[in-house]
């Protein structure tokens, strides 16, 4: 322990700490520790089975509709009509998990076609719906 001897007018703050009692009560705990650490962490041998998992979630097939630059619609490379195709759809958005439909449509394709696409797929209860295009040039 720090003590100041002398006169007794000096009120000073002693900014000096002992930290000797700390370091031995540090000292202290750290053999404790490690002399009941491997009494604690004493396990039971067990023997547990070996499995392995197989993925339980498959991912649908999706559907491909294509439309040409005249309007004809197009399933997955069969060529279909308005009606046949939005019973195909209906019959497809009963599946589970649903599958999703990709629109693939000509760039000169008037928006009316597509439209008629998307309002079917929309009908039927399709999901998701996503459009299939033609990534740009590297370097443009």
């Amino acid at each position: 322990m720090a003590m100041s001897v002398g006169e007794g007018d000096d009120d000073e703050v002693m900014s000096s700490i002992n930290t000797t009692p700390l370091v031995d009560v540090m000292l202290v705990l750290l053999i404790i520790f490690l002399i009941t650490i491997p009494v604690v962490t004493h396990t039971v041998p067990v023997q547990l089975p070996k499995e392995t998992v197989q993925p339980l979630q498959t991912t649908p097939k999706s559907v491909e509709i294509a439309v040409n630059r005249d309007g004809e619609f197009f399933w997955n490379e069969a060529h279909v009509d308005a009606a046949t195709m939005l019973t195909r759809l209906k019959s497809v958005s009963v599946m589970t998990p649903q599958p999703e439909v990709h629109v693939r449509g000509d760039q000169n394709t008037r928006y009316e076609f597509i439209g008629r696409v998307v309002t079917a797929c929309e009908r039927a209860g399709i999901a998701k719906v996503s459009f299939i295009t033609q990534p740009p040039a590297r370097g443009g």
